[in-house]
């Protein structure tokens, strides 16, 4: 399975969460031993970054267990010499958390009457509200977070996740939540922090280990979503291919793009399809490109007649193609008859969600099929999947289409017919431009075509591959435009194939 369904990569709700931690309860851990292991692991890694707490840290702890987590932490700081002040802003209403706080001011650590200074220098680690937050923030809080984000910037870390943020959906509860630099995240990772609502609030995510044992899990590991840093995209299983192959066992793919009107949308899904490694890319673009397309893609086969192949590993129709009226007839019952995988990108889920079969469409499919739409396509073609976030409604679709989707954002999300998800992060938004689509698009069924000839299913695992890679490129490229892109996205792709045939030559 990759990603590795393990701690750094699984995604928990509020549900599975409370879940795990009865699991522990149940097996003997105290709460209040839960609680201090919490508080020592986030201690630990503030300690190690003593330049964060140089002007002082004020703890704003909140009425329940999160402000317990908070006391702890204020704990420890103060003991290793960093000055500590405490800021209730609500009754304490769990009895471990008084504890805590009683112990505290036992210590000497100064608890504030009134709120701190917004403009303060020290930073603030917010500990007010933990996971399954349900309500807005009281005004005054509300109101506080905003002037602190105004006043100093960056200057407050959220302990778990921020305060006036729903833990399952990413979204704010009310208008206003703490705008975090770091969020420390405890045991696992709370989905919602990795989805696009909460990229504002969140920012840098950092899991804290707490060092429970595997069996904590149990069961819960193979239904939960995953999230996969792009930065780990190198560690993708490759196509495996035999050592003799030739051009077409490494992979047989069509693309079908551009209009005279989009011609640059055929060049870049190309691009995108020689960039993967694709043994052999054959191409149906508009009159405007054929002409030229031999002088910078002279490795591209073109067919003249319109008509798909027999023998293909995968096929993309879409880029570019524009208004679908014009082409929808003549490719709609070819593609249905595709044994190979079909992705859909672009004009591609327009023409099918214009058609008047629509989504069901899919179900008539000989083969598999990938769908990449970015939010608008993905509402056009699945209008009755847009209830909940990003990761709720991708998995809708998947199951009841029978498709593989990936739903693109700054967190882009995968999901399958299954219900397996999974969430990329660590992208950048400095390359949210056009024509990046189109070049994931050609790279993915490149990769796509490349796993077909290998024997291999063109399942979630190789199309969360493919993203990955695009996503990496993308954050490594000079700059964010999409040739630079490509030629990055071709360079970390043949890094990994030589990495591979280098660990074949030596085995």
């Amino acid at each position: 399975m990759w990603p590795p369904a393990d701690s750094d990569h699984l995604l928990v709700d509020a549900a599975s969460m409370a879940a795990l931690e009865q699991r522990l309860f149940d097996s003997g851990m105290p709460v209040a031993a839960l609680m201090e292991k919490v508080g020592l692991a986030m201690a630990a890694w503030l300690l190690a970054r003593r330049d964060l707490l140089r002007c002082g840290v004020v703890v704003l702890v909140g009425p329940g267990h999160n402000g317990g987590d908070g006391l702890v932490v204020a704990r420890e700081l103060h003991l290793a010499g960093v000055e500590v002040s405490l800021w209730c802003p609500l009754p304490i209403r769990k009895p471990l958390t008084a504890e805590h706080l009683r112990h505290g001011e036992w210590l000497g650590l100064q608890r504030l009457t009134d709120e701190p200074d917004p403009d303060g220098a020290a930073l603030w680690l917010d500990a007010v509200f933990g996971l399954g937050q349900s309500r807005p923030l009281p005004e005054f809080l509300a109101d506080l977070f905003r002037r602190r984000q105004q006043l100093q910037p960056g200057a407050l870390i959220s302990l778990d996740l921020p305060s006036g943020l729903c833990s399952d959906q990413g979204t704010m509860l009310g208008d206003q939540a703490a705008c975090a630099s770091v969020t420390l995240s405890v045991g696992w990772l709370k989905r919602g922090l990795c989805l696009d609502p909460a990229r504002p609030w969140v920012g840098a995510l950092v899991r804290i280990d707490l060092g429970l044992p595997p069996a904590v899990m149990g069961n819960a590991a193979l239904v939960l979503p995953r999230r996969l840093p792009v930065r780990e995209a190198c560690s993708a299983p490759l196509p495996p291919l035999p050592p003799t192959a030739m051009k077409y066992e490494r992979g047989r793919c069509l693309v079908v793009a551009g209009s005279d009107r989009y011609p640059g949308a055929a060049h870049l899904a190309l691009r995108g399809a020689m960039a993967s490694g694709c043994g052999c890319v054959q191409a149906v673009v508009p009159l405007r490109l054929q002409s030229s397309l031999w002088q910078v893609l002279p490795e591209v086969m073109q067919l003249e007649d319109g008509v798909i192949p027999e023998r293909l590993d995968a096929v993309l129709v879409g880029p570019g193609l524009g208004e679908s009226s014009h082409w929808w007839n003549q490719w709609s019952e070819q593609m249905l008859s595709v044994a190979g995988l079909l992705v859909l990108d672009a004009d591609g889920i327009n023409g099918l969600a214009a058609s008047p079969q629509g989504w069901p469409w899919l179900l008539k499919r000989r083969g598999p099929t990938w769908l990449t739409p970015h939010a608008a396509e993905f509402a056009r073609l699945f209008p009755d999947c847009g209830a909940g976030n990003a990761l709720e409604r991708a998995i809708s679709a998947a199951r009841c289409s029978g498709c593989c989707i990936l739903l693109k954002g700054a967190h882009s999300v995968l999901a399958d017919p299954s219900g397996a998800a999974v969430v990329l992060t660590g992208t950048t938004p400095r390359v949210a431009r056009t024509g990046l689509g189109d070049l994931l698009a050609g790279f993915a069924t490149g990769w796509g075509a490349q796993t077909v000839a290998s024997q291999q299913q063109p399942g979630l695992e190789s199309f969360t591959a493919a993203a990955a890679l695009h996503g990496l490129a993308a954050a490594r490229a000079r700059s964010s435009d999409a040739s630079a892109i490509a030629d990055c996205l071709k360079i970390n792709t043949a890094r990994c194939q030589k990495k591979q045939t280098t660990m074949f030559n030596e085995v």
